[in-house]
């Protein structure tokens, strides 16, 4: 019988006997235990150096945005290429890194974005994303 009981087969099996399991789960315990030990002695313990003008870097995030006539707009106000090439450089000079999210009207010109993208390199930006709109 299943259960080792006395012949009754009415009543189910009402014990589990859980010792196999309690006795893997200790093995794969001292097994992990054994080779973190391992894994924790092969690192390479250096002692990092400080500085006071350390840390992350503050970055700057300029919306632009070109109309479908070649008006530029930066975050939201009218801007020429003078004021877009003196918008960044007053970023760098706070010490913040400057990236750029271009955004088009689907009818504005590729001329006008690809100028657009040169101004910004020329004023030391390196950091740019596209924005689009998902087709659903």
């Amino acid at each position: 019988m299943a259960g080792g009981g006395n012949g009754d087969d009415d009543e189910g099996i009402n014990n589990i006997n859980v010792t196999p399991l309690v006795d893997i789960t200790l093995v794969l315990l001292i097994i992990f235990m054994v080779t973190a030990s391992y894994i924790v002695k092969e690192t390479i313990e250096v002692e990092l150096p400080r500085a006071a003008h350390g840390g992350e870097t503050v970055q700057k995030t300029f919306a632009l945005l070109v109309t479908r006539e070649g008006k530029t707009y930066l975050n939201g106000a009218p801007s020429d290429d003078a004021g877009l090439v003196q918008a960044v450089q007053e970023a760098r000079a706070q010490g913040e890194d400057v990236q750029a999210i271009v955004g088009a009207d689907k009818n504005a010109t590729h001329g006008m974005v690809t100028h657009l993208l040169d101004v910004l390199k020329g004023a030391g930006v390196t950091k740019f994303a596209i924005q689009i709109e998902k087709q659903q």
